[in-house]
């Protein structure tokens, strides 16, 4: 189970860059539910060489591949609310380098993930 725990919380922060990474890039270039298909095709082209896209792209390959790694040992029921992990750390580190509100609702919903995450984690090793 140790192995699991390192490995997932390796994983889910990797994600979580990448999610953060991604959500900042694309702020930058804009809203493309307003544009026209022409607008889409050049925000897709600048997609390809900003830098918080290519970085946030590589780390959810990372994400990826350590989620793998995991399933080849773990059971899935054990596995998968681990993920659940990025949501409070998205919470955290949104607010912070995006400036976006997280309502005390939202923050009531983060604290019942990680007590869920938690009693699945500690049921695996019953």
């Amino acid at each position: 189970m140790f192995k699991t725990v390192v490995v997932m919380l390796a994983a889910v922060t990797a994600g979580t860059i990448g999610d953060l990474l991604l959500a900042s890039g694309m702020k930058e270039l804009g809203d493309i539910s307003t544009m026209n298909l022409r607008g889409i095709m050049r925000v897709a082209v600048q997609a390809l060489t900003t830098p918080k896209l290519v970085f946030g792209t590589a780390m959810l390959a990372v994400f990826f591949f350590l989620w793998l790694a995991v399933l080849s040992w773990e059971d899935l029921s054990v596995a998968l609310p681990m993920q659940a992990l990025n949501y409070i750390l998205v919470a955290f580190l949104s607010q912070y380098f995006l400036h976006e509100v997280v309502s005390p609702l939202r923050w009531a919903g983060t604290v019942l993930v990680a007590v869920g995450v938690i009693m699945i984690t500690k049921s695996s090793g019953a």
